[in-house]
């Protein structure tokens, strides 16, 4: 997937311009990326790049048998804004919106309520692009077990039946590039070219919805209300106090060490337990407090930018410092900084972060978390090296080998490596995992979602077919 082919449009200046979802697969960003172009000359080698390499034909990566590129970033927040239950579209963006759409021919569909104004809702610009033959049946991230049925309270029961959004906030889950995403449905059952115009039609139109709607981010996203701030605060003062008990147990010898660890690992390993768990409480406070408007959270939501534990840093606690996988460790003859006493086990002393991002850190805080960032720095660095190298190594060794046409897997040489792709010759593109439901059910339940009444006048045999 990191080469692949492209179909060329001459543009001005001297940089290359390439479609957002298209970057996932080469790892590349917008900031100083260098890239090299290739050619193709002979018309064989110009039918080889058309037949096997072209962006819609990488969509689906052998590899794990799943899509590489999905809605990223921008297009998956406007997606998950648009189809929420309470978005609706006024009539002149919804006309803008189908001047993008690249099949229009003219017919405007019915809105989805006619007084006091035409209104239409966001659920209805995915019913334009989505090919017809579709059909889907998936969760929104945010999901809840305990929520059964067709509609749920939260709408996350996305169902899609030939091309029609019924229910359901699309995001990542469903427009990402997870097995069984709305991506990889379409282009196995419709084709690459089809999951392309997807791609292109949901960026055209739900960005130009986004740019009318609009959506920024503020500091205002990360403060929490004063009740909650106070349940932080509290949760935080519990487990220094926790931590304070298991210092003083150990110092009296009442701390038992845990099989295979010697006690101070044991100690070390309690203590760590009770702050991780601090800052996830904490931060789940902060989480349940933000409202639904919240900018922050919509991100997290929709899967375009951040996570659970950015929101926790941000707004309720940085949490424990780790250099090795340690707490900070004494640097100075027993104490980790000259501002602290000798032998202090205590959370400050040895790397917890208690403030958060909006709060700000006190000089010792920054100065852990300086040592825990740096070592993250330099990791980075030794491992993009290292695994260039090993990526190398393993092109240089691999590069004859091949399927040959008797099915065989062979070297330059002729050595026969497998006698059959993969052992089972089979294109590890069309491999689908299948879930079969009925085989948990209860007898009664196989019944009622199963049981084909043939008597039913809803259930005669042309009931799908449209004059029903």
């Amino acid at each position: 997937m990191s080469i692949m082919g492209h179909k060329i449009k001459i543009m001005p200046y001297s940089t290359f311009r390439l479609n957002l979802s298209v970057t996932s697969p080469y790892n590349a960003d917008f900031d100083g990326d260098e890239m090299n172009m290739h050619v193709p000359q002979s018309f064989e080698t110009r039918a080889e790049v058309l037949e096997l390499m072209m962006v819609p034909k990488c969509i689906v990566s052998p590899q794990s048998n799943r899509p590489v590129m999905g809605i990223v970033q921008d297009t998956l927040l406007g997606c998950r804004k648009i189809t929420k239950r309470d978005t609706f579209i006024e009539k002149d963006v919804f006309m803008n919106i189908l001047m993008w759409w690249e099949d229009f021919d003219g017919k405007i569909p019915a809105p989805a309520i006619l007084k006091p104004r035409p209104l239409w809702t966001g659920k209805q610009v995915f019913n334009l692009i989505i090919p017809k033959q579709i059909n889907l049946l998936r969760t929104s991230a945010w999901h809840a077990e305990t929520e059964t049925g067709h509609i749920t309270p939260g709408d996350t029961h996305v169902r899609i039946e030939r091309g029609e959004v019924l229910s359901g906030t699309l995001c990542k889950k469903t427009l990402g590039t997870s097995t069984g995403s709305l991506i990889h449905v379409i282009w196995e059952e419709v084709g690459p070219d089809a999951a392309r115009k997807f791609l292109g039609h949901t960026q055209w139109l739900v960005n130009y919805w986004l740019l009318q709607n609009g959506f920024s981010i503020g500091i205002g996203d990360t403060i929490a209300d004063a009740s909650t701030m106070e349940k932080i605060n509290e949760t935080i003062s519990k487990a220094k106090n926790e931590v304070k008990e298991l210092i003083r147990a150990a110092q009296d010898k009442q701390l038992e060490a845990e099989p295979g660890r010697t006690m101070m690992e044991s100690f070390e390993n309690r203590v760590n337990q009770v702050l991780n768990k601090a800052r996830d409480d904490a931060g789940s406070s902060a989480q349940k407090s933000l409202s639904e408007s919240n900018n922050l959270k919509a991100m997290v939501t929709a899967g375009s930018k951040g996570s659970f534990i950015n929101i926790s840093q941000m707004t309720a606690c940085v949490g424990q410092q780790n250099v090795e996988g340690k707490r900070i460790p004494y640097g100075f003859i027993d104490r980790t900084l000259p501002h602290f006493t000798k032998d202090d086990y205590g959370p400050e002393s040895r790397g917890f972060v208690e403030n958060s991002y909006l709060r700000g850190l006190t000089p010792q805080e920054f100065f852990f978390h300086a040592m825990g960032g740096r070592e993250g720095l330099i990791d980075t660095a030794v491992k993009t090296s290292e695994t260039g190298y090993i990526q190398r190594r393993l092109v240089k060794a691999m590069e004859d080998i091949m399927v040959k046409y008797d099915g065989t897997v062979r070297n330059s040489l002729g050595d026969v490596i497998q006698f059959l792709y993969g052992e089972d010759g089979m294109d590890a593109v069309w491999i689908e995992s299948q879930r079969v439901e009925s085989l948990k059910l209860k007898k009664s339940e196989f019944d009622r979602t199963f049981r084909y009444e043939i008597d039913d006048d809803d259930w005669n045999p042309n009931y799908m077919l449209p004059e029903h």
